[in-house]
């Protein structure tokens, strides 16, 4: 091998994009992120890996950590480590939380996992992990305008977060945890729960709570969300329970049904626990602690639903370290915009000509909004959703061009796009599936996933976005302006601004004309609009 391969090899990894790890040593469990960011700034999830590892188990009165639980926890960590580099990642950022930060012991367990795990590993304060917890649940949570609480339950401390979109506004973190709860007050326990035993266990998560949350009282919020296994189990037994199912995308826990989930689990065994639906066994003994977090933080709070995500530290680690290293990654947008953009950058889209087609397809919606041609087009979640579909428009193109529109809808559907519901990625999906050809009549097949009124805005939207499709037939950006206005009763123009002769636009957009009559009531005429006025070119 030459002298000059080495670094050719650097330079071939660095054009390729960079692999990151993350791992973060929780009280209960290690977790572990791996991804690849591209040059792009396209962020794809490699690996992500959960270990139960118990590190605050048998902590002494002092809060040392025990010796069998900081080998396991090394053991862990070091794996995880050896997988991450085997990935590629020359960065890997490690964190360790609650159980680390309340030991006595901690210097020596730190330096364990650099000698053994080949870790630098750095211990964080309270309000250092309800910041990372922030920034790991509105990476990938669309809040839109809304303040969010965002309660976090670890196995050693529970984080209290208010914040919106923009900034984080309170956040606390508080020294009660399922792990931590359970040796205190239910050490050994493998029956049924006494209810004077779980009325303690709130009564101290209650007297814990009180002076730290007082300023919460001044913050109005509009939703809360809940991060972490055990509010993502509590959830998941819930869906199974109340509503005989398992848990879905968008579905919300709500104070009734998780006095129910309470009920359920007091009166029963550990063994039976283990095999209640929706249970993660090895959470089985801690899952009524962290229930009796939840309950009397929810009470305490007035929190009657709460929205669950399985985003946390371990993402807000990825964002935080973005945001200094990779600023591209984020760019400033919403999380919708980012999953969006990811997902092209991923494929290959022609970003230039989805961003041309995402400009002329949202003037369109406008003008079609002011001339009132559609009510169904007239709410702002339609217009946001036309744009990240014409954003979309040709991610299924680097499969199959000939097959485009349905491999596009195909990626939508299973690509998880952050921080949309499962309602919101089948409307995408079905707009790329159809802006090409006539909406089937009534529900069909292709349909079937959408409620009443998102199939009566699929049709305006899929001709608008065809017609915006249309607009940059050729790839070039010719059209500078495209606007709808209206000749009489029965006819809308299309008027067409471009910087030199657009033919092909213009032939396409006739071609398409047909569809926007069907989908609006109205004929469509082109109108060429050039230096020396307008030029009606065709009707539809």
């Amino acid at each position: 091998m030459s002298a000059a391969a080495p670094a050719d090899a650097v330079e071939r990894v660095e054009a390729q994009g960079q692999t990151l790890a993350f791992v973060d040593l929780g009280t209960h469990a290690v977790r572990l992120l791996l991804v690849r960011v591209a040059p792009s700034g396209a962020i794809t999830t490699l690996s992500q890996q959960r270990q139960v590892v118990r590190l605050g188990e048998g902590a002494a009165a002092d809060g040392a950590l025990q010796p069998e639980a900081m080998q396991r926890a090394i053991v862990v960590a070091r794996a995880f480590a050896d997988m991450a580099r085997a990935a590629g990642a020359r960065t890997v950022v490690a964190i360790a939380t609650s159980a680390t930060r309340e030991a006595p012991n901690q210097a020596a367990f730190v330096e364990r996992l650099h000698r053994e795990a080949g870790l630098s590993v750095r211990v964080v304060s309270g309000d250092e992990e309800a910041r990372l917890a922030y920034l790991g649940v509105t990476s990938g949570v669309d809040l839109g305008g809304d303040t969010a609480l965002i309660l976090d339950i670890g196995g050693g401390s529970t984080e209290l977060i208010v914040g919106d979109a923009a900034r984080l506004r309170f956040a606390c973190s508080l020294h009660v945890g399922a792990l931590q709860l359970t040796a205190q007050f239910l050490p050994g326990e493998t029956g049924p729960v006494p209810s004077d035993r779980f009325a303690a266990i709130k009564r101290h998560v209650r007297h814990v709570a009180g002076p730290s949350i007082e300023p919460l009282r001044t913050l109005r919020v509009q939703r809360a969300i809940g991060s972490s296994g055990s509010i993502e189990t509590l959830a998941d037994v819930a869906a199974r329970k109340c509503l005989g199912r398992r848990r879905r995308p968008g579905d919300v826990l709500t104070r009734a049904q998780l006095d129910q989930v309470i009920l359920a689990l007091c009166a029963l065994s550990l063994e039976a626990r283990r095999a209640l639906p929706g249970m993660d066994p090895g959470r089985a003994d801690i899952i009524v602690a962290g229930a009796a977090i939840l309950q009397a933080l929810m009470d305490v709070l007035g929190v009657e639903a709460l929205h669950v995500t399985d985003r946390g530290v371990r993402e807000g680690l990825l964002v935080d370290h973005l945001a200094t290293a990779h600023p591209r990654a984020l760019e400033g947008r919403t999380v919708r915009e980012r999953s969006v953009l990811q997902l092209g950058r991923r494929c290959s889209v022609d970003e230039r000509h989805a961003r041309t087609v995402q400009r002329l397809a949202l003037a369109l919606f406008d003008d079609a909004r002011a001339l009132g041609l559609h009510a169904e087009t007239e709410d702002d979640r339609a217009r946001e959703l036309l744009g990240h579909a014409a954003m979309l428009h040709d991610v299924g193109a680097f499969l199959s061009y000939r097959d485009r529109r349905k491999l596009s809808a195909l990626v939508i559907r299973h690509a998880d796009l952050v921080g949309f519901d499962p309602d919101e990625v089948a409307f995408i999906a079905a707009l790329e599936r159809l802006h090409r050809k006539r909406p089937p009549a009534g529900k069909g097949p292709k349909l079937a996933a959408l409620d009443d009124s998102a199939r009566r805005a699929i049709g305006p939207l899929a001709a608008l976005l065809r017609l915006a499709e249309c607009l940059d037939q050729s790839r070039a950006g010719l059209v500078t302006r495209a606007a709808l206005a209206a000749v009489d009763d029965e006819t809308v123009a299309i008027d067409i601004s471009c910087a030199r002769g657009c033919p092909l636009e213009v032939w396409a957009v006739e071609a398409g004309a047909g569809a926007f009559e069907q989908a609006f009531g109205r004929g469509l005429v082109v109108r060429v609009v050039g230096g020396d006025g307008i030029s009606v070119t065709g009707t539809g």
